[in-house]
């Protein structure tokens, strides 16, 4: 998928989310186009979950917003801002247009009603099928994401489902209305590597059945590597690198994305070598350091780094932040070396 060869469908310019005063995400611009697979990557506390609730008009209560979310509407009429737009509005394309995967899978799904019943409620919802069809396209949806015998696992509730069976089921309500995008928050987080690797097929599948568009947002990088068209990089709240996949994580130009790809397994190392890890945590929204906010950790800051925040800069087809980029490339293997 190529990002220029369409109109986006959702545009992020200069997205703030601040809770008492204090930003956790501070001006973020970036789109996401019909097909793509976005992924957006970084550490807990970069703003990631944050960041992917603002595309579904779902900020938390208390949080100032600024910037704007705009999805694309019928052509001929104006795009809608899912930070201002109202709640009948918010009603009208979640679950339609957009539609998110979350996190946990058990939180998301009712205790007290089968599964498949919630999944005609959700087709319910934004259609106006009778409840027989509604089922029948909820045992269809099932049978669609890889649940066995679909039809007697609709009727069973969600602690009747393995922890994989529950993410899929999950996949299965968040596509059953067709949704142009899909938002997918850390959707493997609590399963072991074989559910991982089915639920990002499934999901994969899902997307490209579907046609639709797809933010993952996730810290698995292989991940990323096998499914991911483009990636933001993501660290305290704001954009460190930004651009397609095979080129960031073939060639990172921000000392920080070096290092992050630097702690990743890799199978031309030595099995009992010890993989580098980035040093120090990062900072709390309530104590982030002045100028660039990843340089008391960074191995090639500056005096001028510790006091200028650097401004996304674009080169070699992507956007970066960071005042040395033209050094990381030839310094990268460098930057970060793990124990011998």
């Amino acid at each position: 998928m190529t990002p220029d060869s369409a109109e986006p469908l959702l545009s992020v310019r200069d997205l703030r989310i601040a809770f008492a005063g204090i930003e956790a995400v501070r001006g973020l611009s970036f789109d996401v186009h019909p097909g793509e697979v976005l992924a957006l990557v970084g550490e807990s506390g970069a703003g990631k979950s944050l960041t992917a609730r603002a595309l579904l008009g779902m900020v938390p209560g208390g949080a100032r917003t600024g910037g704007s979310v705009r999805l694309r509407q019928t052509p001929g009429s104006p795009p809608l801002d899912l930070l201002t737009a109202t709640p009948a509005e918010l009603r009208s394309v979640r679950g339609r247009r957009i539609a998110l995967v979350p996190q946990d899978a058990l939180s998301a799904l009712s205790p007290v009603h089968p599964v498949g019943a919630q999944l005609a409620a959700a087709i319910r919802s934004v259609t106006r099928l009778p409840r027989k069809e509604a089922k029948a396209r909820a045992i269809a949806a099932l049978d669609r994401v890889g649940i066995p015998d679909a039809a007697r696992k609709a009727r069973a509730h969600p602690h009747e489902y393995s922890g994989g069976m529950r993410q899929r089921a999950v996949i299965a309500m968040a596509t059953i209305n067709e949704p142009d995008i899909l938002i997918a928050d850390e959707p493997t987080t609590a399963l072991d590597e074989e559910r991982r690797d089915q639920v990002l097929k499934v999901l994969a599948e899902q997307r490209e059945t579907l046609g639709a568009a797809l933010v993952l947002v996730t810290h698995d990088v292989e991940a990323v590597r096998r499914h991911a068209d483009r990636v933001l990089v993501m660290y305290a709240g704001r954009e460190v690198e930004l651009g397609p996949a095979a080129r960031l994580l073939g060639r990172p130009l921000a000392p920080y994305t070096a290092g992050l790809l630097a702690s990743l397994p890799r199978e031309d190392l030595p099995r009992r070598r010890r993989l580098p890890t980035l040093p120090g945590t990062p900072p709390v929204p309530t104590a982030l350091p002045p100028g660039c906010a990843f340089a008391p950790r960074c191995p090639l800051a500056t005096e001028f780094c510790h006091r200028e925040m650097p401004e996304p800069w674009t080169t070699e087809g992507r956007r970066v932040s960071c005042h040395r980029w033209d050094e990381v490339p030839r310094l990268a293997a460098e930057l970060f070396k793990g124990p011998a």
